[in-house]
């Protein structure tokens, strides 16, 4: 009885260490800029490796930069977690701009592939008005202790982090290891888990020491929700999406009854107006590009000969180039997108909705009012203000003449009374 016992407890510990240290390694993969929808994917993820009991969770991380907020909402659920959270700049090539600088010393293990940077996390006013010098150097303080305290929670480079918002100084791989920026440089996923194998790190919960040479990676795809959010949030898509948005419902006023272009309208407006809300943009710019929708309108109502077209293109330019005023950032809109908004606009203006427009003003060709002004002749004596009959349209209409007319006269219909018309004589 005391062997089988023995032997149950040896089974049971065989067991408990293949399920300890058999645990997966769940993998991410970040690319674009830090914005709400990718914060909201890495914290889901972060709770769900934790859920899930994962041995790490370990980020890709490919990203110019973006949002404080955004980042600041990541870098709070890694500090919280208890399972290690791994943050690889990879692959070659790749980088940890800005925001994404932070995110790489906030995390339990950094690392990065050969031929990779980070750094360049100096911050940048976006919003509705520049924020004014003083104020600004407030912002570049804050974030720099914030960076600092960041490092020397984690035990890297205090020195790094701090120039890396007031100087926005930059460091390769290599360098980073070799000044305890970093922890790794590994040329793949696996050759990263080789290395972290039997590492200790601090997480909430102490100190966990990583088992990761055998584990299995298990990919954690972005859901469509954070997708879809993510790329709407795209500056350049937000852009796009406003414009139509405008247009759709400008071409739904002029042309009522069309609602496809105002329902597409209305829910690119909508989708816009999510985006910029974590982009807060310039109210200048906006009034410039309202501007210059206010010139189209008048383009078609009023004989310019061009001018207010041209002069709308040029408004809607400049305001798009004032909207998000941050060249160079990923958070900025693209000249190339600009551009083709003003091509698009210029085809709109001179093309489908002077079409439109016109389309208003042109006769009726249905209907009782149709008839108003169609030539026809007599299909019988008329005396004046007599009845008789007419030929309009290949038809006999029972007819009131104004003028005397006769057989074979031809007519002009004045007016329709029900099934009456009310014609006079051709050229009378």
């Amino acid at each position: 009885m005391k062997k089988l016992c023995i032997a149950f407890l040896c089974i049971a510990f065989i067991l408990s260490a293949f399920t300890l240290y058999a645990r997966d390694v769940y993998t991410v993969s970040v690319n674009g800029a830090i914005n709400p929808p990718i914060a909201g994917f890495l914290e889901s993820s972060i709770k769900k490796a934790n859920k899930d009991g994962a041995e790490a969770l370990v980020i890709l991380l490919d990203t110019p930069g973006g949002l404080d907020t955004s980042m600041r909402e990541i870098i709070k659920e890694m500090m919280d977690s208890p399972v290690p959270v791994v943050v690889y700049v990879a692959p070659s090539g790749a980088r940890a701009a800005s925001a994404g600088a932070i995110i790489l010393l906030a995390s339990h293990v950094a690392a990065m592939a050969p031929g990779t940077n980070a750094g360049a996390a100096h911050p940048v006013n976006i919003g509705k008005e520049k924020t004014d010098e003083v104020m600004m150097k407030k912002v570049v303080k804050d974030a720099e202790a914030y960076a600092k305290s960041i490092a020397a929670q984690r035990g890297r480079s205090v020195d790094f982090a701090g120039k890396a918002v007031t100087e926005s100084i930059s460091i390769p791989a290599r360098d980073a290891l070799a000044k305890k920026v970093i922890d790794v440089v590994a040329d793949s996923v696996d050759d990263l888990l080789a290395q972290l194998d039997g590492r200790s790190v601090t997480t909430k919960k102490g100190i966990v020491v990583l088992h990761t040479k055998d584990a299995k990676k298990v990919a954690l795809p972005m859901p469509f929700k954070f997708r879809f959010l993510a790329y709407v949030s795209d500056p350049n898509v937000a852009y796009i999406l406003m414009m139509l948005g405008i247009y759709g419902i400008i071409f739904e006023f002029y042309s009522p009854g069309a609602i496809f272009p105002g329902v597409i309208g209305g829910i690119c407006l909508i989708l816009a107006l999510y985006a910029f809300q974590a982009i807060p943009i310039s109210f200048a710019g906006l009034a410039l590009i309202l501007l210059g929708i206010v010139f189209f309108i008048l383009e078609v109502k009023i004989v310019s000969h061009g001018a207010l077209g041209i002069a709308g293109i040029i408004s809607v330019v400049i305001g798009s180039l004032m909207l998000v005023d941050l060249p160079g950032s990923a958070l900025s809109i693209s000249v190339s997108t600009i551009v083709l908004v003003a091509v698009i606009s210029a085809v709109f203006v001179f093309g489908i909705l002077s079409f439109a427009v016109r389309a208003q003003f042109l006769k009726v060709k249905t209907g009782r009012e149709g008839l108003i002004g169609e030539a026809g002749f007599a299909r019988s004596r008329f005396t004046a203000g007599g009845k008789g009959k007419v030929n309009v349209h290949g038809e006999i209409w029972d007819a009131v003449s104004e003028d005397e007319l006769n057989e074979g006269d031809e007519i002009v219909v004045a007016g329709v009374d029900r099934l009456i018309v009310k014609v006079r004589k051709k050229g009378g």
